[in-house]
């Protein structure tokens, strides 16, 4: 008797699952009540593992505008900003690029002044080692506008190219508000920045210099955009007015970004 209800309770199972269509599939292996979004990000990762780079964005950006509501949709803005950045930083053609064949009298800062784009940006994209460049090279450059928008109360900043995200990267702002709200240009930009705090002068391999590896300085002296040596407080209010990132992510958009970008900040 014992034996006939479990062969029953096993079959109500079964039952109870294919009405709700958990874990079943039709005659051609589709599986029930499958989102048409899981399709495409299947497509777009295997695009992107065949290095179709910019038909693997479209098919992310497919889901980001028509599935807003995909169970997986915070993993496909990660993809997406990630794939974004490859994008950014290969020698591919898009409709935010151009091809420069160096002309006599070229080098690589009179380039980056005529196209306004970072020298460090120009070098990752074409592979240079150096700052050299030899008449006939034909070197790919990024046309597009760089701004950036920060969030104070999200504790966000985004980057932008012409109108298109990029990326959004966690960042802390100021304690009590501090962080000033505005539109500002970055005006310097170091690296291994030192640190000068009331007339004491803090070197750059000091654990406590608080602007870690890179420094972006606004047209409103004392505030800019830096890394940290405190990354666990990131996404945090905690700074003294500045916008904080970590290292790799100050790094990053310190090779993107050339001086005179626009930040806005927002509360």
């Amino acid at each position: 008797m014992r034996k006939g209800m479990l062969v029953l309770n096993a079959m109500m199972f079964v039952l109870t699952l294919t009405v709700l269509g958990c874990g079943k599939a039709d005659s051609k292996g589709v599986k029930i009540n499958a989102s048409p979004a899981d399709g495409i990000y299947e497509q777009a990762q295997k695009l992107a593992s065949e290095g179709k780079l910019l038909e693997s964005r479209s098919a992310y950006e497919q889901i980001m505008a028509e599935h807003p509501d995909y169970k997986d949709i915070e993993k496909v803005q990660d993809d997406l900003y990630a794939l974004n950045m490859k994008v950014l930083f290969s020698n591919i053609p898009t409709s935010q690029t151009v091809m420069h064949e160096v002309k006599v009298g070229d080098t690589l800062g009179k380039i980056s002044k005529q196209y306004n784009v970072a020298m460090d940006l120009i070098k990752v994209c074409n592979n240079l080692k150096g700052e050299t460049v030899r008449v006939g090279q034909k070197l790919r450059i990024w046309t597009g506008k760089f701004s950036i928008l920060v969030n104070k109360s999200q504790n966000t900043l985004m980057l932008k190219s012409n109108e298109d995200v990029l990326k959004v990267y966690p960042v802390s702002t100021g304690a009590n508000n501090s962080t000033p709200v505005g539109t500002f240009k970055i005006l310097v930009k170091l690296e291994n920045p030192v640190w000068f705090k009331a007339g004491a002068v803090i070197p750059p391999e000091s654990p406590e210099n608080v602007l870690g590896t890179r420094w972006m300085g606004f047209n409103l002296e004392g505030y800019g955009i830096h890394g940290t040596v405190n990354p666990d407080k990131i996404g945090q209010q905690v700074t003294a007015g500045c916008v904080r990132m970590r290292n790799e992510d100050v790094e990053e958009l310190y090779t993107i970004v050339p001086k005179g970008t626009v930040v806005t900040i927002v509360d």
